[in-house]
Order: structure tokens, then C-alpha cells, then sequence
């Protein structure tokens, strides 16, 4: 009995002794350099389901998509201060900032309420009335009061809300008038803390914003902001060609602005006038990494979300591919600057799911085709391949959503049976359960996906809260 107590004491003493042994992802976290690099990619509404079936349908059930093969994953919550669901500008705040705020609301504290802007001398509703609240520091303004080059790539307006938290504070993500001011150096309503210069990189949609009224923008000021920035030295490209020019070895900002509002859906695009995203984010990165103390760069796939508002499964997997491809294509960029990652930290995850479903028991459909419809298509049995017929006996399709605009009324018996073709087009808005007005699918409070590799990112896993991302990414940089 006695020498089963000496074993049994001995075995605990040596757990003891391993408790104190790091994991060795721990271990990595305090020997890796800090990170030099940091790019942040949000696929915006980029929830499971959509990345789930974003995979099926570009590469099958059993392949995978970059965003996949990130070695480092954790799940994160996204609620806001005042919201168990969130909107754009508060999941992105918090990321930029690492504070809960309320919805609407763009890097402010968190007790600062959401203040609809007000009509502006042309009628817009667009003049900013903040009252109350402060500033919070973004990760752009951390990174550049280090000599940091620092970017932002969108594919929506660039003062839309997730763009627009990196750079500006404001009390409604609706004032994006002031959001374009924050982004002139020098001129009314300028953020100061960006630095002498403003950002180095802006490309995106948005020119409205930039251009006075007089002109065809939204601008009941009377100011040119483009041509402020021009006259500042900043050189300023309005479509493909002109950004393909580009000198990336040239020091100058460059802001460049392909739409008067959002971009197009990436499959709808003009090559000729709008670059594509893994275009902006490549030749961001090539002017960003000429500074050596290093660069911050915010990469957007916008377009992922407003196709969702719109219950279009379509485009949303499109652009949830593009999205993917952009990140492919930076990883390869950063890897022949930096082979092994050691001083860059490339992160992407989504700001908020949407009510996009998967209906249960579905066979196996394989990636999407010109004459497959994949998992765009109906709903087939698995035994035998014939289209499964609801309670209505009517057949229904793989993909759903919660809410949106398409829902039959009564019987869906009563209605005419769907087809495949009818459901796999491109502008084809699946049926949803809770209807809304046309546009307004919603967002859903499911945590998101986060992916990580390269410095750091063995920082990353679990699951946490958006806030504690901002803190992740500082103690990766070693701020």
C-alpha cells in the first residue's frame, strides 16, 4: 500500500512539473519577432453558412478554399454594446479599437449614442450632429504613430462603415460626408491623429462623397476633396488602367476611387473602369511595403454583404470567392517579401453573419458548373438523386434564408414549382422564411470564423470576443 502512495505521489509531482511546461503554441507566442506587417481581410457578412457554401460551390464539399488552410482559426462573438446583433460599424469599431460601441456608431466610446445625421443644405441626410461622446484610438492611428504606412482596400464606398472605422469617428456611419473630410490632411475635419499625410493607399468606391454637388457628388460644402488631396501631391487614379500604372515604387499617397458608390458585383464589373480586389489589395500591398518600419492594411470584400441584403446566394458566393482569391494572392505577395512570415501577420475574418441556411439532408451536389447548378440547386434525395418535395409538395432549394424578400404567401403547392434553371441564375433571390422589404435581408448574431497565419497568430484561437482581436493584433505587433 505504501509504495502505491510513493507511485501515485511521484506521478502527481511529475504532472505538477508539466503543468508549468508551456503548450508549444504558447511557446511560440513569446519567441516569434513581433510583426512588422499586419493585413486585416473582413469579408463583410461573412458568416459559416456563407463560407461553407461559398466552398461547395467553387470547389466541392471536399475542397478547400485559402481561407481553409490558414493554420491558426478561432471563433468570435459579435454583439455590440447596445445589440445583440450587430451592424457593420460596430463589429468593425470594435475590431479597430477594441471597445464595444453601439450600432451605427464608427470608433467612438462606448457611451456615445447613435445620432442620425441631419437634412445638409442639398437635402441629403448626411450633416452630422454629434453630441456627446469621444474618440478611440484605431489600430491606423497606433500604426502610424509608429511610421507605419498604413491602407485601406474596399470594394464598397470607402466611407462605408467597415472602412470608415479604421480612419474616422464619428456618431452615425450615415455621415459619410465627414467620413470623406477625415481623410484630407489639413482641410475642416480632418483626422489628425492619421498623421501630416492621411493614409498612403485609399481604393474603393465612393467618388460621390469626394465630389461638391455642382459636380454630380454629394458634397453640399462646395469642396473638391479629390482635388485637395491632388494639390497635397496625393495621386489620385479613377480606373483600371490608370491604377495598373502605378509606380509602386513612388512615394506618394494614392487614393483611388472607381465609382461614384459602391463597386459593382465582381462577376458585373466593368474590367475596363473598376479593378478587381485582388488587383487593389496587390498593388497596395507593393506601395505599403516600401516603408521599412512596416505597414498596417485593411483589405474589405464589401460586396459579400450587400449581395446577402438582397437574399442573392449567387453573387454572394461570388464574391465570397473573389474575397478568398484576394487573400490567396496576398499570402504569395508577402511570402516573396517575406518568406516565411516571420515579421507579417495576415488575419481574416467577417464582421457578422447573415440568415443564410443550409437545408438539412442535402446530397451531395459537388462545386457548381455551367450545367450543375451545385449547391444553388433543389434539394435532391440522397437515396435516389429525384428533387425532395416539401410539406406542400412543392420542391425547394438547398440554399435559404432566414429573412428576405422572397417568401410565398399561403400554399407553396398553390404556387409554380421551381426549376433549376429558375434557381441557379444569377440574380435569383432564394426564399426565406420571415419576409422583408425587398433589400433588407438581415444580419444574424451566429459567431464568425477568424483565421490567422504568420507572426503571431498563434495568438489567435478559441473562442473570443471582436474586442480582444484588436488586442491580439497590438500584442502581435508588440505595441
Amino acid at each position: 500500500m505504501r509504495l502505491t502512495l510513493l507511485a501515485a505521489a511521484s506521478a502527481l509531482a511529475v504532472l505538477a512539473g508539466c503543468a508549468s511546461v508551456q503548450p508549444p503554441s504558447q511557446a511560440l507566442i513569446h519567441t516569434h519577432a513581433p510583426a512588422k506587417n499586419i493585413i486585416f481581410f473582413l469579408g463583410d457578412g461573412m458568416g459559416i453558412n456563407t463560407l461553407t457554401a461559398a466552398r461547395i460551390y467553387a470547389v466541392g464539399e471536399e475542397g478547400e478554399l485559402t481561407l481553409d488552410t490558414l493554420p491558426e482559426s478561432a471563433f468570435v462573438k459579435t454583439f455590440s454594446n447596445d445589440a445583440q446583433v450587430t451592424d457593420s460599424a460596430a463589429s468593425m469599431s470594435a475590431y479597430m479599437t477594441g471597445v464595444k460601441v453601439n450600432n451605427n456608431v464608427l470608433s467612438m466610446s462606448s457611451d456615445t449614442p447613435a445620432t442620425a445625421p441631419a437634412l445638409d443644405a442639398a437635402g441629403n441626410r448626411l450633416a452630422g450632429r454629434c453630441a456627446t461622446g469621444r474618440p478611440v484610438a484605431t489600430l491606423a492611428e497606433l500604426a502610424r504613430q509608429r511610421g507605419m504606412s498604413v491602407g485601406v482596400v474596399t470594394t464598397t464606398r470607402v466611407t462605408d462603415a467597415t472602412p470608415g472605422a479604421v480612419f474616422a469617428h464619428v456618431c452615425h456611419r450615415g455621415m459619410e460626408n465627414d467620413i470623406a473630410a477625415a481623410l484630407v490632411p489639413g482641410g475642416a475635419g480632418y483626422n489628425a491623429a492619421l498623421g501630416a499625410r492621411g493614409l498612403d493607399v485609399l481604393l474603393g468606391g465612393g467618388s460621390a462623397h469626394f465630389t461638391p454637388s455642382a459636380k454630380g457628388g454629394k458634397r453640399s460644402d462646395g469642396r473638391d476633396l479629390l482635388a485637395e488631396l491632388a494639390a497635397q501631391g496625393v495621386r489620385t487614379v479613377a480606373d483600371s488602367a490608370q491604377l495598373r500604372a502605378v509606380d509602386t515604387s513612388a512615394s506618394a499617397p494614392l487614393v483611388g476611387l472607381f465609382a461614384a458608390h459602391d463597386l459593382s458585383f465582381d462577376s458585373m464589373r466593368d474590367a475596363a473602369q473598376q479593378p478587381s480586389l485582388p488587383e487593389m489589395a496587390g498593388k497596395a500591398i507593393g506601395i505599403l511595403a516600401n516603408n521599412p518600419k512596416g505597414f498596417f492594411l485593411v483589405v474589405e470584400g464589401g460586396m459579400i454583404d450587400l449581395a446577402l441584403h438582397n437574399s442573392n446566394a449567387r453573387r454572394a458566393l461570388q464574391e465570397t470567392v473573389v474575397f478568398d482569391n484576394a487573400l490567396k494572392a496576398a499570402i504569395a505577395q508577402m511570402r516573396a517579401i517575406d518568406p516565411d512570415l516571420k515579421n507579417t501577420l495576415i488575419v481574416a475574418t467577417a464582421d457578422h453573419d447573415h440568415s443564410l441556411l443550409l437545408n438539412g439532408y442535402a446530397r451531395r451536389t459537388g462545386k457548381t458548373t455551367p450545367a450543375e447548378p451545385g449547391v444553388l440547386g433543389l434539394m435532391r434525395r440522397v437515396d435516389n438523386n429525384e428533387i425532395k418535395l416539401d410539406a406542400d409538395g412543392a420542391p425547394f432549394t438547398i440554399i435559404g434564408f432566414g429573412a428576405g424578400e422572397n417568401r410565398v404567401r399561403g400554399s407553396r403547392g398553390a404556387a409554380p414549382h421551381l426549376t433549376s434553371a429558375q434557381v441557379s441564375a444569377d440574380d435569383y433571390r432564394q426564399e426565406a422564411v420571415v419576409r422583408t422589404e425587398p433589400g433588407y435581408e438581415t444580419h444574424s448574431g451566429t459567431d464568425v470564423y477568424l483565421g490567422a497565419v504568420g507572426a503571431g497568430a498563434a495568438r489567435f484561437g478559441g473562442t473570443i470576443d471582436n474586442t480582444r482581436v484588436f488586442e491580439l493584433i497590438k500584442a502581435a505587433a508588440g505595441w
